[in-house]
């Protein structure tokens, strides 16, 4: 059942709320009302109660917002049975009413953004979207404007795996307040933005004590399994970045402490950086692979074994397996 405060909107707008649903039916093929009366239930309604405990005179307008992101969104099968999974339907429940004053204030624009943030998020490969959600609800009492919570909720991607999205978040955490930009990098106990910054900014493999940061991953899978490669993959370094091909595609690859991403990239872009690659200087013995003063134990045999280098990380690819094995150059 649907709270009272709920319902008295919905039935004082039962009209409109009945050809916005006529509407949905008509523009989306899979769009099913018993699953979007379902969702009304139990992902709108708690949004709903909380915008009426925060400001019940933005009551009205957040309900119409919310309506009408529910209708796309079960019409695109983002919620209900159907979806993919139910960390949207989740965050609706437990994350948006946290954020009730913000979605008070700007209603359609704050549900779209977070409900589209986590639909993207879902959507890469190794991302820890539970992650981003709890760390955005620990943040919520913090965060005072939309403009805030975009920032934070790209600050948060990043360290919940998106490593693409690294520079754009440490240069846009700029425009926050110092305590919240501190607090959304993990680092609260810090009381020096622009120091805290360069020492992060410098060092990709920077985590401090996050649990989540690791100094070594390993990216890509062979294609017959669901992965990236369908045969071992060739990586060469550029700049700050890597790129691969394997068989006839080619990828883009970012990797920090936080995750390690795969984008499509071209045959020139891959060919371009065999001509920037600098040659990593390293040494096999006995089964160790020896780059300046780091001792790497392999786990595949030492022929053909390719590594390469940017400043701040070593790839290793092997003909003997499809996964690239990137880790934190320590002695640069």
């Amino acid at each position: 059942m649907i709270s009272q405060a709920f319902a008295d909107v919905l039935a004082a707008g039962r009209s409109g709320f009945n050809h916005r649903v006529r509407e949905a039916q008509r523009i989306f093929p899979a769009f099913r009302a018993d699953a979007f009366l379902r969702f009304l239930e139990e992902g709108v309604d708690p949004v709903a109660v909380a915008v009426a405990e925060t400001d019940r005179a933005r009551l009205p307008v957040a309900v119409l917002a919310a309506y009408d992101v529910a209708l796309e969104l079960a019409g695109r099968s983002l919620v209900g049975p159907a979806a993919r999974s139910q960390a949207l339907a989740s965050a609706w429940r437990d994350l948006f009413p946290q954020l009730a004053r913000l979605v008070a204030a700007q209603p359609a624009q704050v549900l779209a953004m977070l409900s589209n943030a986590i639909v993207h998020l879902e959507s890469i490969a190794g991302v820890r979207v539970a992650q981003w959600t709890d760390e955005l609800a620990a943040l919520a009492p913090h965060i005072e404007t939309a403009g805030q919570l975009r920032v934070v909720g790209q600050v948060l991607a990043w360290r919940a795996g998106t490593a693409h999205f690294r520079a754009g978040a440490i240069a846009a955490a700029a425009a926050l307040p110092q305590s919240l930009a501190l607090r959304a990098f993990g680092a609260g106990g810090r009381d020096a933005w622009q120091a805290f910054r360069c020492e992060v900014e410098h060092d990709p493999w920077w985590g401090g004590s996050d649990p989540h940061a690791v100094r070594e991953r390993r990216v890509g899978s062979f294609s017959g399994f669901g992965g990236q490669f369908a045969v071992p993959p060739e990586v060469r370094a550029a700049g700050d970045v890597f790129f691969v091909k394997s068989g006839g595609r080619y990828f883009l690859l970012v990797a920090d402490a936080y995750g390690a991403v795969l984008q499509s990239a071209s045959a020139e872009e891959f060919g371009h950086a065999c001509t920037l690659q600098r040659r990593c200087d390293h040494t096999l013995r006995d089964g160790t692979l020896l780059v300046g003063s780091q001792r790497i134990a392999l786990d595949v045999p030492a022929p053909g074994l390719a590594v390469c280098a940017t400043a701040a990380t070593i790839a290793i690819a092997s003909p003997y397996t499809h996964a690239i094995r990137v880790l934190a150059r320590s002695d640069r």
